[in-house]
């Protein structure tokens, strides 16, 4: 038994009741079950003890749904009752790891699984229904689970030379090929404010730039970001339809990539920048004032986001990945700026 000890089956809880009621002895009951005294024992006294609402005696359907109630119950304590494995977690929620990376880290750190995502995220809302919240280290800090709608206006007349993203190339499709992006804008609510996300597919690397939302410079940096990678590196990347991008069709001239757009108001069509910012609205939360962010913040909060492991990707980090198949980006190509700000 020990390490891989298996919980109680209906059959043998039953074969248990049949034995007991006989007369046998927990060493015969233990020895016909091949299972330990203790083990016996413990399921007599915990699941025959008299309550407010059953008379006491054993009774094996009783016995097993009382066992499959615990221990949907327990996965909330579990870090509870483990308090370095608690302030582990805690730890990983404070350097912005989801529960779900959390969960895989630890899994590929000890070559085990320690603690589900699910666990982790019933210890915190339980822990935020206690006033601890708990729910604030989360990425997002959401009280509790669901979604945000989103709406926006669009102005196709702007995008000249626009191809719909349904005439991107099979091959494009899938995440196995480098140089493939998506781009969007991450608004704040001071106006003029607004940070450029750019997204490789294949390795989830972010590199971004914290500027306007005019055309003009969402086409300079966007050009800066994407000219010093070799060819391979930038072969085409997806936008949505908000004019910031109406200077596309500059980037098929100068840097012969492809442009493609999403469908009007299907911004999960680029799903993995939506994602990015999501992730990096922890950071940069809607209420942030760029003027008091400094060029070393910044591009120190865009290499966190780089350096935090993905299980899409095995629980690798995305520098991991694009550093396997591409040079290192140089520090000052993970964000870029405006030359006013510095």
């Amino acid at each position: 038994m020990g390490n891989h000890y298996i919980h109680l089956r209906l059959s043998e809880r039953v074969e248990l009741y049949h034995l007991h009621a006989a007369g046998a002895t927990l060493r015969d009951i233990a020895r016909k079950l091949g299972r330990s005294v203790s083990t016996v024992s413990r399921e007599l006294r915990r699941n025959g003890a008299l309550t407010k609402h059953w008379p006491g005696g054993y009774r094996p359907e009783r016995a097993h749904s009382l066992a499959l109630r615990r221990r949907r119950w327990d996965c909330r304590y579990k870090l509870a009752r483990q308090p370095a494995l608690q302030q582990q977690v805690r730890e990983f929620l404070v350097m912005g790891y989801s529960p779900e990376q959390i969960a895989g880290r630890l899994a590929r750190l000890h070559h085990r699984t320690c603690i589900s995502h699910e666990s982790i995220y019933r210890f915190i809302y339980h822990r935020s229904a206690q006033k601890d919240y708990w729910h604030r280290l989360l990425p997002r800090a959401r009280f509790r689970r669901g979604r945000h709608s989103r709406r926006k206006s669009y102005a196709l007349q702007h995008l000249k030379e626009r191809l719909s993203i349904h005439d991107r190339p099979a091959e494009y499709q899938d995440r196995t090929q480098h140089g493939h992006w998506e781009a969007d804008l991450m608004l704040f609510s001071t106006y003029g404010q607004a940070v450029l996300v750019a997204y490789e597919r294949r390795s989830r690397m972010v590199i971004a730039a914290m500027q306007g939302k005019s055309a003009t410079e969402t086409y300079h940096n966007l050009h800066a970001i994407l000219r010093s990678l070799p060819a391979c590196c930038r072969q085409s990347i997806v936008f949505d339809n908000g004019t910031e991008f109406a200077q596309h069709h500059l980037l098929k001239k100068q840097l012969d990539m492809q442009t493609f757009f999403c469908d009007v108001r299907a911004p999960w069509q680029k799903g993995g920048v939506e994602n990015a910012i999501g992730r990096l609205r922890r950071f940069l939360p809607r209420n942030t004032n760029l003027s008091d962010i400094t060029t070393t913040e910044f591009t120190s909060m865009i290499q966190n986001y780089n350096n935090t492991p993905r299980k899409c990707l095995g629980y690798q980090t995305p520098t991991e990945v694009w550093c396997q198949n591409n040079k290192p980006l140089h520090f000052k190509r993970e964000s870029t700026f405006p030359p006013s700000r510095e």
